[in-house]
């Protein structure tokens, strides 16, 4: 993991430089960014610090890092009253390494309101989530266009994959627990594993930084009108010793529901005014680590997380009664153990391990009514799925000198996949008779798919001068296929021919830093990178409505990347980053009347060119006052001849996110930000009929209040104004919305 060391004074001016208490006007310690691994540019000893770059200082504590590396500090710092607290301010900032990646710390999550990792990714550039509507009602994420099948999910390096069909619910990932969201966007190095289409985000979990530290949290929501929406809690429990250190933390929350904009008309709708229908959730998650710190250059880590989900899907408000799916999700339980080790050999080489175990089980249950206890119908059911997936890559690197850098990287993953559900209105001769309500009618048998994942890759950093970096990499990624089987009424249980599939990755870049403080740099890369299809594309029936594919191919992107990021003054920055992908064989669903009416088959039909420019800027007139913010502009146009008016969905052509921090007195920190995008496309539920939606100008509050060193209080609002808009044709999003929070360090 490359890190860039920067003082407070030179921090890209995104940060304000707040600290707390009696210790108000005092500068921080100096502040870590990290970027992901896809950044690993320019070592001179490899993974610790690129060459000759001597205004760099490391931080001793900093609040988490990925993949199992050690911070070796070289200048002392204030003590810190909670591992975040290093964050430094509350405002985003911008990933001053290369190819225009973005961080999203735990502090901004928190000060900006962002209690689930959808939200929480709104702050960076490039990057928006969607509500995809339709009855599973999921959150996704876009990065330059390319939404959760095109940019992976990883935690501390390990991926988080539904081998089905990866549709990750982005809303049931909970932030208190995170320390820091990294953003690849484009180009994600292929040390980093297959599937790095479009960009990738990896999640990095909590470390203590403190020989004792602990951490509560509590966060209640008001709807607009002072109805009671939910609440969440967060408990944060850590040691660290010279040798080692254990953490044990935990988040938990429970929503009622979110309250409508009062704005919102129901003469045309099925939903009635104030609490959306169906809107409630429960999520939880626990994570325990110990690791272990032989020297100032090695880790050894083991870590358990357990995430777990209940929710129920939001009706369209749109549709009729009658025309409805009544979905929910009892359970959506995701659960990780994995081993990270880092062991440095000599001055030169190091070698990086990971090996991982992961389980993924949920049920979604289907019933007749908006009332949801009658199951007679058939199109109700009881689904079940249940996954795991064993893994482990190996990574291994040295520095030839002061001129080069070579890396290498072995991936190896099963995926296991089985599901089985109770039908109703249906027996096995495909009617209904002998069927009764709530009672299962036929059962399908269970039926599983296996697939390994393989990837080789290598990368390396050539150094013609101090200040430049020329990288090269290349992968190579293939599938071995070893049981895909499906269920229909009346043929029952369907074994596919398994077919393995195999393509290379190709990437190039040139970074240029032109002065000596490496404050300021130009960059230029590209990336030629493939996704595999899942099973679900290929195979899935989709109740009835889909006929498989297995011959279905990768889709592939290159991706252009030209930047800028300068540190204009010592307390402004601004990046500018002119991007382009061209994409090939993107996987459509096509109508197919010869299978049936309403039938469609995925198939590789489409083109597509995604065009755009990105904007930061950060400013910081005065130690208790930074503005900032960034905007992005794209374009995407997508050619797939065989469905009738099709336009990418989910993507605003302008998204802006504007921040300001004041603090007029020491205990009070204000940081009222604004938010605003334009339309984009969505659909009208089984038909062609595509439409502009989804403009929205939204202003938050936060307010903290720092009571004593330990204890701070927070109110806020969101969408202030409560404007009623909505992203997806039929959902519409929250109106205004009130927090109170408290939290304690010790």
């Amino acid at each position: 993991m490359t890190k860039l060391f920067v003082s407070t004074a030179l921090s890209g001016g995104a940060l304000l430089a707040f600290a707390v208490g009696a210790n108000a006007q005092t500068p921080l310690p100096p502040i870590e960014v990290r970027a992901p691994k896809a950044f690993e540019l320019g070592q001179i000893k490899v993974g610790e610090r690129r060459l000759a770059t001597p205004t760099r200082v490391a931080q001793p504590s900093a609040p988490a890092q990925a993949g199992g590396g050690a911070t070796q500090p070289t200048q002392p710092a204030a003590p810190a009253r909670a591992s975040f607290e290093t964050d430094s301010a509350p405002t985003p900032r911008q990933n001053t390494d290369a190819f225009g990646g973005y961080t999203i710390t735990n502090r901004q999550t928190e000060t900006f309101a962002r209690n689930t990792l959808d939200q929480a990714v709104n702050i960076a550039p490039g990057v928006n989530a969607y509500t995809t509507g339709g009855q599973r009602n999921e959150q996704n994420i876009y990065v330059r266009g390319f939404d959760r099948w095109q940019v992976p999910l990883t935690v501390d390096g390990v991926r988080v994959y539904l081998p089905v069909d990866n549709r990750l619910d982005f809303a049931r990932f909970l932030t208190p627990d995170i320390a820091e969201v990294q953003i690849a966007k484009g180009y994600v190095s292929v040390l980093d594993g297959p599937g790095g289409m479009g960009g990738q985000i990896n999640l990095v979990s909590r470390k203590p930084t403190r020989e004792v530290e602990a951490e509560l949290r509590s966060r209640m929501s008001l709807g607009r009108d002072g109805t009671y929406q939910g609440i969440q809690n967060y408990g944060f429990v850590g040691t660290k010793k010279d040798l080692y250190y254990a953490q044990l933390s935990g988040a938990w929350q429970r929503f009622d529901g979110w309250v409508l904009p009062a704005s919102f008309g129901t003469w045309m709708s099925n939903q009635g005014w104030g609490m959306r229908n169906q809107s409630y959730t429960q999520d939880y998650n626990v994570n325990a680590k110990v690791g272990v710190t032989p020297n100032t250059t090695d880790e050894y880590s083991l870590t358990f997380s357990r995430q777990s989900g209940v929710k129920s899907s939001p009706l369209n408000v749109y549709q009729p009664i009658t025309q409805q799916n009544y979905w929910q999700w009892p359970y959506w339980n995701v659960q990780n153990l994995y081993f990270l080790s880092k062991t440095q050999l000599g001055d030169a080489s190091y070698v990086k391990t990971r090996g991982y175990w992961s389980k993924f089980e949920n049920a979604l249950y289907s019933y007749d009514n908006p009332g949801y206890y009658l199951q007679s119908l058939q199109k109700s059911f009881q689904s079940h799925y249940s996954d795991y997936a064993l893994g482990t890559d190996v990574e291994a690197g040295t520095q030839f000198g002061d001129i080069d850098t070579l890396k290498g990287l072995f991936f190896y993953r099963l995926d296991t996949h089985t599901e089985w559900q109770y039908n109703y209105g249906v027996n096995f001769q495909n009617n209904n008779r002998g069927c009764w309500a709530n009672i299962p009618c036929s059962a399908q048998p269970v039926i599983a798919s296996q697939e390994d994942t393989y990837s080789a890759a290598v990368e390396n950093t050539f150094h013609p001068r101090k200040d430049i970096d020329v990288v090269g990499g290349f992968s190579y990624d293939w599938r071995h296929l070893r049981q895909a089987q499906g269920f229909a009424l009346p043929q029952g249980t369907i074994n596919y021919t398994p077919r393995d599939m195999s393509a290379p990755n190709y990437q190039g870049a040139v970074i240029w830093r032109y002065n000596e403080k490496d404050n300021d740099r130009v960059y230029f890369n590209v990336s030629d990178r493939v996704r595999f299809p899942t099973l679900f594309e290929r195979f899935s029936t989709r109740f009835g409505g889909a006929t498989s594919n297995p011959s279905l191919q990768p889709e592939r992107a290159v991706n252009y990347d030209l930047g800028w990021s300068s540190q204009i003054t010592p307390n402004a920055r601004v990046s500018v980053d002119i991007f382009h992908s061209w994409v090939q064989n993107l996987i459509q669903n096509v109508p197919v009347p010869a299978y049936g009416l309403n039938v469609t088959q995925s198939q590789n039909v489409g083109s597509g060119r995604f065009s755009g420019a990105e904007v930061s800027a950060d400013y910081q007139p005065r130690e208790d006052f930074s503005l900032g913010g960034n905007l992005t502009v794209i374009r995407r146009r997508v050619y797939a001849p065989y469905i009738p008016f099709f336009q990418p969905i989910g993507v605003p052509d302008i998204k802006l996110f504007l921040y300001a921090g004041y603090r007029p007195i020491p205990q009070i920190t204000l940081t009222p930000n604004i938010e605003m995008a334009s339309s984009r496309w969505t659909v009208v539920p089984n038909t062609s009929a595509y439409y502009r939606t989804g403009a929205y100008f939204l202003t938050n509050f936060n307010a903290d209040y720092q009571m004593t060193d330990n204890v701070k209080l927070t109110v806020g609002a969101r969408n202030l104004f409560d404007q009623l808009y909505l992203l997806t044709n039929g959902f519409p999003e929250p109106g205004r919305s009130f927090y109170l929070a408290v939290k304690a360090n010790f």
